[in-house]
Formats: C-alpha cells, structure tokens, sequence
C-alpha cells in the first residue's frame, strides 16, 4: 500500500491508524543508538570482531575509532541543533536511494542517519567491503525503535527509489549518473585532503598531524594526501614527529603497498623521502598512492590560496594550525577524521537537498 508525501495528513483525512516517528522520536532512537555505540556491548564488540575478519583494512584500533566518532556526534544537543533549521516534522513515503562507499567503516552512516532524521525511507546498498557494521547498526537501530523497520531496505541493487546518494569514485560516478541522472540525486566523486604547512607548527601539531594521514591507513576522502610546504622547508622536524606512527608498517596490506611504491620511485630514480614507513615524494597532484605523500611548495600566501581555490573542487578539507582564507574547510591538526555533523562531503549539505526534495 502506498501512502502519500504527507503521512500524517492522510492519517487525518481518512482515520487510518499508522504509528509514525515524530522527529523528536527519531532523534530519541539516534541518541540511544549512540549510546550504544560508546558502550562495550558484547554484540558490537562482535560485529567488530566480524568486520575486521571480513575486511583486513578494519582494524580494531579502527573500527573503535569510527565507533566513538559516531556515537559522540548522536547526542541529543547536536542532533537537535543540526536539524533545528528544517521542519521534518512529518514522514514522507518517499524512498531515498543510498549507494554506500566503504573505504572506511561505517563511511556511510551520515548518509543513512540524514535520510531518516528527515522522515524519508532508505533503500540501502551497502559496500562489499563494509557490510557487516552497516547492517549490524541497521539492525540495532529497529531494536531501539522497531517502527524504523517499515522505513528500511537492505538491498544488492537498488529497485524502488525516488531520489539517490550515491557515493563512489570517478569512474563509478559516471556510472551512477547514467543509471540516476533522472531522479533527484547527489553523486560524489574522489576527494582528497591536504595540510599546509608553515613552519611554524609544534611539535604537538605535527604529532596530531600524523593521525590525519594514517588514521584508517589514509583510506578515507578526509586523509591527508598532499602537504604545502613553505619554500626550504625542514622535512626532518615532520618525520620526527610522526616516529610513533611507525608501527603502522606491520599491517601487511599496508607493508605491501609500500614496498611496491618505494620499489617505483628507485627503480624510476624518482627524488623521495622515507622513514622507513612512509614515502613523501614532490607532485603536483593531490591524490597520493597509499603509503605515500605528495609535497608542492609554496612561494608566499597568495600564492598558495590561489592554488587551493583552484583545487577546491578535489579537496574534501585542510588541516592547518592557522586560518586560511579559503572556501574549502579548514580544520585543526588531528580533526580531520572527527566530521560534524554539517560537514558534508563534498561540501553538498544533504539535509538542503532532502528537504526540497520532500
């Protein structure tokens, strides 16, 4: 059976008897999940411990990360804030599309929590990669408030749909814009982050910025790839800082990817720095293989705000310890993997897009 757009309206008019979410009670079912992620329940631990098994690049130390990051964001004085702007007050039949990435766990969650605060019902396509953890906090989720099970789908291709978040690369986007360029849609394609650097940085900055490289071994659009380094800059104050990040080499998918690097960059003859567990490399371009970092130098600030404007649209955000002029979002040394709830990938702010699309 199919409601209209307005579901509690239809209630009104034709005395039909549906339990719908008030927006104060998807927040309420948001914030317990939260909870639950901070907790050491014996079922998430699992769903870890299956994850990791699933996927090699879901370490503990990582999923645990993702975790906390989302369960402090799901409290109820940030989800309040954050959707105070929009009305959402009643539930639409309409049925968000989501093609979730999983470079990183639970990369996709915004997409799915956005989706639901607004009243929407989801269609969900989750990662190969990341299925486990998507599904488990799916499942959690209509535990908590089991009327969110009517407005959810876990499907392996998307059928019954009235708008699309697709996130993916650039190849994949090409894909997704020919199957979903008729429908309402945000498609996203490859990012990357970048720090600059002046040389005015602690140390204590230099160490935080160690955790915006190599959490989640770099994988995610919010990792740094690329540092802006004044011109002369002393490389050596870098790698001092980043020494505790050295165990980072004993993953072996990582181990793997750079030997293979640094085999290219000897056998190319191509100039590079190593500390034994990370290759930086002079580049122009932004996105860096893993293990790696790509380093440009800058003449003075104009010059370098002319060339991030001009890279805005590759560049998911910029770890600086100073202010920048710059449209992109700049973030403090060791926060790029810690988003807020408005910071958007790609810079398009779902909760605008779903709300026209109501």
């Amino acid at each position: 059976m199919q409601f209209p757009a307005n579901i509690q309206q239809y209630c009104l008019n034709t005395g039909a008897k549906i339990d719908i979410l008030t927006k104060k009670q998807r927040i309420d079912a948001f914030v317990s999940l939260g909870e639950y992620l901070l907790s050491d329940h014996i079922e998430l631990q699992q769903a870890g411990k299956q994850a990791h098994h699933h996927n090699a690049w879901f370490t503990p130390s990582n999923i645990a990360k993702a975790f906390t990051t989302i369960g402090r964001s799901l409290s109820e004085p940030s989800l309040t804030n954050w959707l105070t702007p929009y009305s959402f007050d009643h539930e639409t039949d309409k049925t968000v599309g989501l093609i979730l990435a999983g470079n990183i766990p639970l990369v996709g969650f915004h997409d799915i929590l956005c989706a639901l605060c607004a009243g929407f019902n989801i269609e969900v396509k989750a990662s190969a990669n990341d299925p486990v953890l998507t599904t488990h906090l799916l499942d959690r989720l209509t535990e908590i408030e089991p009327r969110f099970s009517r407005k959810i789908t876990v499907s392996e291709r998307l059928k019954n749909f009235d708008l699309v978040i697709a996130t993916g690369n650039d190849n994949s986007s090409r894909y997704f814009s020919y199957y979903f360029g008729q429908k309402p849609h945000i498609i996203r394609k490859n990012r990357n982050s970048a720090a600059v650097l002046t040389g005015r940085e602690t140390q204590k900055d230099l160490q935080l910025l160690g955790n915006d490289i190599f959490d989640y071994f770099g994988l995610g659009c919010r990792s740094v790839s690329k540092l802006f380094i004044p011109q002369s800059y002393d490389i050596s104050a870098f790698f001092e800082a980043i020494a505790q990040f050295s165990g980072i080499i004993n993953h072996h998918k990582y181990a793997n990817n750079y030997d293979y690097n640094k085999s290219i960059y000897l056998v190319n003859g191509d100039t590079h720095y190593d500390n034994g567990f990370l290759l930086v490399k002079s580049d122009q371009r932004m996105a860096s293989p893993l293990a790696v970092v790509f380093v440009e130098e800058y003449g003075n600030p104009k010059t370098l705000t002319d060339r991030l404007t001009a890279l805005a649209p590759q560049l998911q955000c910029i770890v600086s310890s100073e202010l920048l002029p710059l449209t992109t979002p700049v973030v403090a040394p060791g926060q790029s993997q810690e988003p807020a709830l408005d910071d958007y990938a790609d810079g398009v702010n779902t909760l605008d897009f779903l709300a026209e699309h109501q």
